[in-house]
């Protein structure tokens, strides 16, 4: 893997403006509707915080690029919404996810104007509770001023643990800058993780298919 990291993490800091560009359609894509539910955006944007210690990239046009991606997706999502209001729920790409619309709406009947703020780390109703907030008539006032505030603090929780675990790892581990191992740990370290819920949830969702089939059918009362 290490053979693997050296070259990309060595192109990224040669074209920074790539990393960039990666981070902020990694954020746009991941706050779509249907595409948040496979885009692995927040594992592609925790990883690149690993390249911010090194000087690969720099920690404020990464966090901008986090921010603006996230921005512009929920604020199309939500658009989107509030125009074709609640057909749009059941028309097209969302008509193929009634679970996932069914779900990010039972979320906002439960928690309102916060289920923006909450829905922003939820995976993967996150990309569907912005265009379900305008598509049940949320004012666009409200939404953005929940919402924005979301997406700071998302784009922090998501960039901030590569610079500060990498940082841990040259500074208490004694690995110098140089050596790029650090990155590769903490790379390694999320993609694994990642990996790992993404086989556990495909689990869970297999166990629950196979235990709704075979329930036994109820009585019959003809």
């Amino acid at each position: 893997m290490a053979s693997f990291l050296d070259p990309w993490i060595a192109f990224i800091a040669a074209h920074p403006w790539l990393g960039y560009l990666t981070l902020f359609l990694a954020a746009l894509l991941e706050a779509i509707p249907v595409l948040g539910a496979v885009i692995p955006g927040s594992t592609i944007i925790l990883a690149l915080g690993a390249l911010v210690p090194g000087g690969e990239l720099r920690l404020g046009p990464v966090l901008a690029a986090a921010i603006a991606g996230a921005m512009l997706g929920d604020g199309m999502a939500f658009w989107i919404g509030h125009r074709a209001q609640r057909k749009i729920l059941s028309a097209g790409p969302l008509s193929n996810y009634p679970r996932l619309v069914a779900r990010s709406e039972a979320f906002f009947h439960r928690w309102g104007t916060l289920a923006v703020f909450f829905a922003r780390f939820v995976p993967p109703i996150r990309a569907f509770v912005p265009v379900t907030a305008g598509a049940l008539g949320m004012p666009p006032l409200n939404f953005f001023a929940v919402n924005i505030p979301a997406i700071l603090l998302w784009a922090a929780a998501h960039v901030l643990p590569g610079v500060l675990a990498v940082s841990a790892l040259h500074e208490y581990a004694g690995i110098p800058h140089h050596t790029g191992i650090g990155k590769h740990y903490w790379i390694l370290t999320v993609t694994g993780g990642a990996l790992l819920a993404a086989l556990a949830a495909w689990i869970i969702r297999r166990r629950r298919r196979h235990m709704i089939t075979s329930a036994p059918e109820g009585n019959d009362t003809r």
